[in-house]
């Protein structure tokens, strides 16, 4: 049995509503359904009214939400650390592939997107790309959303991070980012 320190709940809740919200602003049906739980379970155990901690679960949880574990580590007793570790590996290799069929004919239906052209300008010959970003190899077209869900988690803390700021705060963000642009363009440095 895995022992965690008493305060390991609340703390585990805390993350798992955090990355609830990175992972796209999962309600708690939806993670009941990525779970396959009834959704009053879920809602059980989310609104701390659960007489014990299911390790299972747990480990279920962070599969699914793809948690790190050192965000949660701290929270289980120094000798069931392992242990742990081995259950939460035991449900990630567990835990179906979430690829879906038309996910696949999505990539196959993207790579026809991309095409070039050969442009001369001013006896410069260059490479044009067309449905991608050029130099970064990024698609132009995609949706907002689409783009939203092409971020890594820490780049989804920090837009949820700017987005809870007042207007002025947003603006001062906007210029700081814009002038370090500007620099960069003006030195001729690609990133």
């Amino acid at each position: 049995m895995i022992r965690f320190n008493p305060d390991f709940l609340e703390n585990f809740l805390a993350v798992v509503r955090k990355y609830m919200q990175l992972r796209g602003g999962l309600t708690q049906k939806d993670l009941a359904e990525k779970m396959n739980v009834h959704i009053s379970t879920m809602s059980r155990f989310l609104n701390l009214k659960t007489a014990s901690v299911d390790e299972h679960f747990v480990a279920q949880i962070i599969t699914t939400l793809e948690i790190p574990l050192h965000e949660i580590i701290d929270g289980v007793e120094e000798d069931s650390t392992e242990t742990f570790k081995r259950l939460v590996q035991f449900y990630k290799k567990e835990r179906p592939s979430e690829q879906k069929p038309e996910e696949s004919a999505g990539r196959v239906q993207e790579s026809k997107l991309k095409t070039s052209a050969t442009i001369n300008i001013g006896g410069k010959v260059q490479q044009m790309p067309f449905g991608e970003n050029p130099g970064t190899g990024t698609r132009t077209d995609l949706s907002i959303r689409e783009k939203l869900e092409t971020l890594s988690p820490r780049q989804k803390t920090y837009l949820n991070d700017f987005l809870n700021l007042d207007v002025n705060d947003r603006d001062l963000i906007v210029d700081l980012g814009d002038a370090i642009f500007k620099y960069f363009r003006q030195r001729n440095i690609e990133f």
